[in-house]
């Protein structure tokens, strides 16, 4: 019997699938839960206690934990834990850190094609003249729209949601190029690396950022790499808004320099209600629900018990970050 902590917080019938799948096992629920795992969490006492922790557990406590074997996060970021003195005292001590990445891959994926095929159809110039003046432009329409055969997308992150993704645009026979800062060799879509990219992001008609927030993805989409996008072509942001510069882009898409971008995610969220990128010409916004979908609660639990299970029986995790 191990001692699992959590300040995760679920609606009842997932909560019902949690406890019954952590039965064997001695539960230690924090003081403080919640159910916005995107909301920093305060520290707990009880977390001290714990071989196992679930859910958002305060950075800072888990350097102080003497009983811990393995962290697994309710979210695919990670950010706040993304240290390299947490990295290494974690191997140090010989604990592990999951993250939710495996939840998230399907519905972020499934979102960012329905943005590039909204771009690709025209839907939401469609949507726009139904909701407006329903102009009914037969022909500017069918003008504008194209076909998917042939076009050049770019993914920047080459993690589990690029890996779906290039599944999902696979059959719509399109160019696909990864970016990643060191490529493996076993990437399912030819992938090249942060000092090889550019050549390949000139060519590209579709661009899509999932990198993560760190110190060095900050404002990586900035004023020259918007400069070296073709005025055909699309950008799509479900990584962290922190990787762009948004005033850059605004200016991008002001001066026709991009014909259009996509954003679930920004710099802050919520964004203001007088923020200029809602007015921006050409940009459609998402408020970060990429990953959102019915079941998500019970994918989070599932996921974690399957990780449960492989740690009682010593095998790998599956999304291990550390």
């Amino acid at each position: 019997m191990l001692k699992l902590w959590t300040n995760a917080e679920f609606p009842p019938e997932p909560t019902r699938r949690f406890e019954a799948g952590v039965s064997s096992h001695e539960l230690i629920r924090a003081q403080e839960s919640s159910s916005l795992n995107l909301i920093s969490a305060p520290p707990d006492a009880r977390l001290l206690e714990a071989e196992i922790a679930f859910g958002q557990p305060d950075v800072e406590q888990l350097f102080e934990s003497e009983r811990l074997k393995w962290v697994h996060l309710t979210t695919a970021g990670y950010t706040k834990y993304d240290r390299d003195d947490l990295r290494e005292s974690f191997r140090q001590r010989g604990i592990v850190m999951t993250n939710s990445s495996s939840v998230y891959a399907e519905p972020c994926a499934q979102h960012a094609l329905a943005m590039i095929l909204g771009f690709a159809r025209q839907l939401i110039l469609s949507y726009d003249e139904q909701r407006s003046d329903r102009a009914w432009s037969y022909v500017d329409i069918r003008r504008r729209s194209f076909l998917m055969g042939g076009q050049s997308v770019i993914l920047y992150g080459y993690g589990a949601i690029a890996r779906r993704l290039s599944e999902l645009l696979a059959p719509l026979r399109v160019k696909l190029i990864g970016v990643r800062r060191h490529p493996r060799g076993d990437e399912f879509i030819p992938t090249v690396s942060l000092e090889d990219h550019v050549e390949w992001l000139k060519q590209a008609d579709h661009v899509i950022n999932i990198l993560p927030a760190s110190a060095q993805s900050h404002n990586f989409f900035d004023a020259t790499m918007f400069q070296n996008l073709k005025p055909t072509a699309y950008f799509y942001n479900i990584g962290r808004g922190t990787t762009v510069d948004q005033m850059a882009l605004i200016q991008a898409l002001q001066e026709s320099r991009i014909a259009g971008a996509y954003l679930d995610v920004t710099d802050p969220e919520p964004l203001p209600v007088d923020h200029p990128l809602w007015s921006a010409p050409n940009c459609f916004i998402t408020p970060h629900t990429a990953g959102g979908y019915d079941a998500e609660m019970f994918g989070l639990v599932d996921h974690f018990l399957d990780n449960l299970r492989r740690f009682e029986q010593q095998e790998d995790l599956i999304d291990q970050i550390i």
